[in-house]
């Protein structure tokens, strides 16, 4: 821009012009710069700012929830790469007999392969190297490889009979997280975040957290917590280990705070003047957002810190918990997240993407997750929290009984697997040491009370209080919601 565009640049508007010659033209540029600086916190949220203006209770819908939750916050942990439900969950004692021989195409009923299988010449069935057994009141059938959720089975809702449409990697989590396999729709938490706000003014109401030690064989993208076409206040915001566990929200070096508060002053005087001159209402909402990201300058470290949790405590989780960023330290924040009143934490961990040497690879991410699992369950039982504190554990789809490429005694991979997959909840509103739904004897087809992943979405918003069919976002003409046009409350899971 040449410095005559520079000189005359506001003075079309003459309220900023009047307020540049009260600050004098240095100054004014000087905070004007630092204005546009203080754009970068918006990356945080995107444009239309964290704090929209309040419509309900904790800045939700006015109405909402249409009905009395049982569930007020969620920690969803959700394993990237698809688990093997016939590895962890799904017990099948039938496939001893089985083992090596071809799966019945009567059993395979023509279901679309991957191209990492489809030209296998046969689809060996291959049994689980892994013993089960049954454990407590519940008497739920465990693997071997979960022996910390082993203890914790008679407080977890299995959902035995979870169905997908997706067999790929990226649809199948786009549509695990957002209702629909093709980006652009918001994701679950923004839709909560949207319809029900948030208790708590000076963090998030969703915050991601992504585990540092886990098997990064398949990405994630920021839009899988993104608000799609909701306002971009409702996206979840990503913590991530390190002394800046949100970025672009400390201040720079040599910085005070005062400094900062000073900046923002006159930045929210700048912008009211130019909403006056425009009535543009993201300009209203930036403001906001500047707002909060300067309290969160305070609230965000001091909920990151676990330095003052007890030694206990971290032996209950397991040592990883002392190491900020991975899958135990991630779970312990999340509890501190959802003492703050967080609505809904979102915990990733990748690496369950088994298609070969699956008896190794599955072993090492049950290292790595089974102890902090179970730890936070007992954790929020002990504190009174899981009452009303709802977790969710489960990927995007399952895997299959046959081997993909070679089996041996000890070895074998499985591949994608839509049709049938395991995942649990515990906590509010819930049954407790049940189990839903069930498999055919190879654990690939359901063969009772199927779960779709539109029926889950349903369960999930209803316990918090939510008609599914009532979340509505009107978008280009379209009435959205999330659970698109489809289903069904399972009224079944709930105590």
């Amino acid at each position: 821009m040449c410095h005559h565009h520079k000189q005359h640049r506001f003075q079309g508007i003459p309220e900023l012009h009047e307020l540049e010659k009260k600050m004098g033209r240095r100054d004014f540029l000087s905070r004007t710069a630092m204005g546009m600086g203080a754009l970068a916190l918006g990356s945080i949220f995107t444009q239309d700012g964290l704090m929209a203006k309040s419509l309900g209770p904790g800045g939700g819908l006015p109405g909402l929830p249409h009905h009395p939750p049982k569930a007020k916050r969620i920690i969803y942990l959700f394993q990237s790469g698809g688990p093997s439900q016939l590895d962890l969950y799904d017990y099948k004692p039938a496939l001893d007999k089985m083992h090596g021989k071809d799966l019945p195409e009567s059993i395979r009923g023509g279901q679309r392969l991957t191209g990492m299988s489809a030209n296998q010449s046969i689809f060996p069935v291959a049994r689980s190297a892994f013993e089960f057994n049954q454990y407590g009141q519940s008497r739920t059938w465990v693997s071997e490889l979960m022996p910390y959720t082993a203890e914790v089975v008679d407080d977890l809702c299995f959902i035995k009979s979870m169905i997908t449409e997706q067999i790929n990697h990226d649809p199948a989590i786009t549509f695990m997280q957002t209702g629909h396999q093709l980006p652009g729709r918001p994701s679950m938490g923004a839709w909560m975040s949207y319809g029900l706000g948030s208790e708590n003014q000076n963090l998030p109401g969703f915050v991601v957290l992504v585990s540092k030690n886990a098997v990064r064989d398949q990405p994630l993208y920021a839009r899988l917590w993104g608000n799609g076409f909701l306002p971009s206040q409702h996206q979840g915001v990503q913590f991530r280990s390190g002394k800046d566990p949100v970025l672009y929200l400390s201040n720079p070096e040599n910085y005070e705070g005062e400094d900062r508060k000073e900046m923002l002053d006159y930045l929210k005087e700048l912008n009211g003047l130019q909403y006056n001159t425009y009535g543009d209402p993201e300009i209203n909402a930036r403001i906001s957002q500047y707002e909060m990201a300067f309290r969160m300058q305070s609230s965000v470290p001091e909920v990151s810190d676990l330095s003052d949790e007890p030694d206990w405590v971290f032996d209950l989780y397991g040592e990883d918990s002392r190491d900020p960023g991975t899958y135990a330290a991630n779970c312990l924040l999340a509890r501190k997240l959802i003492e703050k009143d967080v609505k809904f934490v979102q915990l990733y961990h990748q690496g369950w993407d088994q298609h070969g040497n699956l008896p190794g690879g599955i072993r090492n991410q049950c290292a790595k997750t089974d102890q902090a699992t179970a730890a936070l369950i007992k954790d929020l039982k002990q504190r009174g929290l899981l009452e009303d504190t709802l977790v969710v554990w489960g990927g995007e789809f399952g895997r299959t009984v046959y081997s993909q490429g070679t089996l041996t005694e000890t070895n074998y991979g499985r591949d994608h697997h839509p049709r049938c997959f395991t995942m649990w909840m515990a906590g509010a509103g819930v049954k407790p040491g049940f189990s839903y739904g069930a498999t055919d004897d190879f654990g690939y087809n359901v063969t009772q009370d199927p779960v779709h992943v539109h029926d889950f979405h349903a369960s999930l918003l209803h316990l918090f209080g939510v008609d599914h069919e009532q979340l509505i976002f009107k978008h280009q003409g379209r009435r959205f919601r999330l659970t698109d046009v489809a289903g069904n409350v399972v009224n079944d899971l709930f105590a």
